[in-house]
């Protein structure tokens, strides 16, 4: 076997120098606190049932699609979930890709063209991030869920702009994944109406978890008709896999002719397909308030930080996803540890996934979580920081 190159031995005794040295790991019989299962429906006994039961209907037998969507793999089941991400999600269109990861990079690396200008928040997840920048688009950072910000770098980069036929393209997350905040979405929606632009939203982390019967923030605030495209995603709250770009048929069009991640990857699974339609149906069935218990346990949680007085260490978040600051690696794993012994699964997100300082803890709320633990949780936390 050829030696392993010594520049990227190098990369990985770095790692473990600075104490961020990533493995995998697997803990079984803890208290979760990590996942993105908002409402438990990864471990719903019923969905489970509910797919089998739509796979034997509809007479599917398949354990894989065979190919890629344009070629053998694009199966009846898909006719049957993307009309109904429409009317679930009051979208135009809907074009399914394997996963949230896959869709922003097929929409990101596709949509913008060379002379186009693409203007995205600093803290959007890695996968728009690679997406962008395998455009032919400049591309500029502004500052997080910051309207003023995003206005200046537009001014002066757009005047500089020698292309006259160039588009302008905004992107922003509904939820933010480390954070767990959201950004003046109307505010944002407004200026590129104004202007023409072209407002993108990723609300992987928001659909389940908000809006009614959990489509997401954009319905919940009637922008759908001023978003360009959103992506969303069903390996979080709706507990499967895959995901979803929605826009105009035109967008949906384009992709399946440009988006690369789409053209050249397997499809998804029938049963994969199964399950994210039992999903939606599911959470049809539960009610305009699928979340009720979240909710519950969010605001329990935010009344707990009070009491204990460590409020000021997590990020303002009315959301799943409640962020707690502890500067350095190393102090950071120490918590999750203490906290892993104790029996909760929370781990530490350590720089480069957050800044340098920003290290901290991402505790994950569910609906299936007691106030007896969040309890304890709060309290443990209390000690530990």
């Amino acid at each position: 076997m050829n030696q392993f190159p010594e520049k990227l031995q190098r990369a990985l005794a770095a790692r473990k120098r600075e104490k961020t040295f990533r493995s995998l790991q697997t803990l079984d019989g803890l208290i979760d606190f990590l996942s993105n299962d908002y409402l438990g429906f990864a471990t719903n006994e019923i969905l489970f049932s509910k797919t089998f039961q739509l796979l034997l209907t509809e007479n599917v037998a398949s354990n894989g699609s065979g190919g890629s969507r344009l070629l053998s793999g694009n199966h009846k089941l898909y006719n049957t979930l993307e009309p109904l991400l429409c009317d679930f999600y009051k979208s135009e269109a809907a074009l399914v890709f394997n996963s949230g990861y896959d869709a922003n990079m097929g929409l990101f690396s596709a949509l913008p063209q060379r002379g186009d200008l693409v203007f995205y928040d600093e803290y959007v997840h890695a996968s728009i991030r690679e997406g962008i920048r395998m455009s032919h688009a400049k591309s500029y950072s502004f500052s997080h869920n910051d309207l003023a910000s995003l206005e200046k770098k537009v001014a002066l980069n757009v005047s500089r702009n020698e292309h006259a036929d160039s588009a302008v393209y905004i992107v922003t997350e509904s939820v933010f994944s480390m954070d767990g905040d959201t950004p003046p979405l109307k505010a944002f929606a407004k200026f590129a109406k104004t202007n023409g632009y072209h407002l993108i939203v990723d609300e992987a982390h928001a659909v389940g978890v908000l809006g009614k019967n959990g489509a997401g923030l954009i319905p919940e605030l009637k922008l759908e008709k001023e978003v360009f495209a959103r992506t969303v995603t069903f390996g979080k709250a709706f507990g499967c896999h895959g995901a979803a770009v929605l826009g105009s048929k035109n967008l949906k069009d384009y992709l399946v002719n440009f988006a690369k991640p789409l053209i050249y990857t397997t499809a998804l699974t029938p049963h994969t397909l199964a399950t994210i339609i039992t999903a939606h149906e599911y959470i049809g069935e539960l009610g305009k308030e699928p979340n009720a218990s979240l909710k519950r346990n969010i605001d329990f949680f935010k009344k707990q930080l009070t009491i204990h007085k460590i409020k000021e260490h997590f990020i303002p978040s009315d959301t799943a996803i409640q962020g707690c600051i502890i500067p350095g690696s190393k102090m950071a794993k120490e918590v999750s540890k203490k906290l892993i012994d104790k029996g909760f699964n929370i781990k530490a997100i350590l720089s480069p996934t957050v800044p340098d300082g920003q290290e901290r803890l991402r505790i994950c709320l569910h609906s299936f979580n007691s106030t007896e633990e969040i309890g304890l949780l709060v309290k443990l936390l209390a000690s530990f920081i």
